[in-house]
């Protein structure tokens, strides 16, 4: 990725994954893991969204969910549109997308990932509990959920403009790369613009919001009169902090070395952080999966569905029902085993058939011995 930087720009910067790499090595391997993530992860957003909107259209909706809901669907929108574009950029070691997914790849990416950050904070203030609803409708979700929601996403929009204001084609040789280049009239601006960024976007939330939880959790458990449940709750939400401030460490580091550092990061760095994006979109399932009660449940009963629709391509076996008292059971298995054919000879037992047909349907009242010859009376 040997490339000088102009006189005229403040920063010069790949966008869409690093380009101009040499070895083919790493023009094979980051393809296959990209497309490995992303397929995984998505799969999993999936099943959480379809787990979701089941709970939803069964009226046990809550606000913590619609939260959870619009996180997986950030989450897929990550890995389908944004892992795919890294993966064509790290094999064709040049740029073949075209202009407006250039200037575009980067700004969708940091606003999907400006918007996990703040749904986690909201969740802060939304309830884990049911939400109540009528008898008939849909689940009643509070008003001001949905415009948190839409006033996330115009912010998250509206942070990373500058990610597509300064992304560009450039020829090199007899190829072309997408490329971030600041002009230097810019700089002073921009510097501080780069500071405040990462800090409202990133580094406040997350500490906010592991904060709100760790203390969350400690009065669950100590204080609550239902530890169990809200500790559970409050737990999961933790643990999906933690692991996005965690991953999305080295983007957030990188990113504000480039722009307001002198020398650049290590490629290998760069690359690091990138997959670690789309790493942290796919491991948010994992938690909701393992950890979440709710979503625990609704995978198994996708599984049960998904099996048992497997298994009427199969001949099925029916098992016998044990309602009714065992009388009955005995004389239907029985009555099954006289029916058949007798084989080589075999000849059924009248006595049998008559014993077992006079006691069918039979009623045993409370004080009424079912064996009247088995019970032992003194003789006088």
């Amino acid at each position: 990725m040997d490339i000088n930087r102009p006189a005229n720009v403040s920063f010069f910067d790949f966008v869409g994954g690093v380009q101009l790499l040499q070895g083919e090595e790493t023009r094979t391997a980051m393809p296959v893991v990209l497309i490995g993530i992303c397929v995984s992860g998505a799969v999993g957003n999936l099943l959480v969204l379809l787990i979701l909107i089941r709970d939803f259209r069964n009226k046990r909706g809550s606000e913590v969910k619609v939260l959870l809901s619009s996180l997986a669907s950030l989450d897929l929108a990550i890995l389908l549109l944004c892992a795919p574009v890294r993966a064509i950029t790290y094999y064709k070691q040049t740029w073949t997308l075209g202009s407006f997914v250039c200037s575009t790849t980067d700004w969708f990416q940091h606003s999907c990932v400006v918007a996990k950050t703040l749904l986690l904070a909201v969740t802060t203030r939304a309830k884990h509990t049911l939400v109540p609803s009528p008898n008939t409708g849909p689940p009643n979700i509070p008003t001001w959920i949905h415009g948190a929601v839409a006033f996330i996403c115009v912010v998250s929009m509206m942070f990373p403009i500058p990610q597509m204001l300064f992304a560009s084609l450039v020829p090199h040789a007899r190829d072309t790369i997408c490329v971030s280049k600041m002009p230097a009239c810019a700089a002073d601006f921009m510097s501080l613009f780069y500071k405040i960024y990462p800090t409202a976007c990133y580094v406040v939330p997350v500490i906010f919001t592991i904060a709100y939880y760790t203390k969350a959790l400690h009065t669950a458990v100590n204080h609550a009169p239902s530890p169990q449940h809200q500790s559970k709750v409050t737990l999961v939400l933790l643990c999906l902090s933690g692991a996005l401030g965690l991953m999305l460490l080295p983007e957030w580091g990188t990113f504000t070395w480039i722009r307001l550092g002198y020398n650049k990061p290590p490629v290998g760095l760069i690359i690091f952080a990138q997959v670690m994006v789309y790493a942290c979109s796919s491991f948010s399932p994992v938690i909701l999966m393992t950890m979440y009660d709710d979503v625990r449940q609704g995978l198994i009963q996708i599984w049960f569905i998904a099996s048992c629709r497997g298994s009427k391509q199969l001949p099925s076996i029916k098992c016998q029902k044990t309602e009714g008292n065992g009388a009955e059971v005995g004389a239907k298995s029985v009555e099954n085993a006289i029916a058949q054919p007798a084989q080589e000879g075999e000849k059924t037992i009248p006595d049998v058939e008559h014993f077992w047909t006079g006691r069918r349907n039979t009623h045993v009242e409370v004080e009424q011995d079912p064996v009247p010859w088995e019970r032992e009376e003194k003789m006088l």
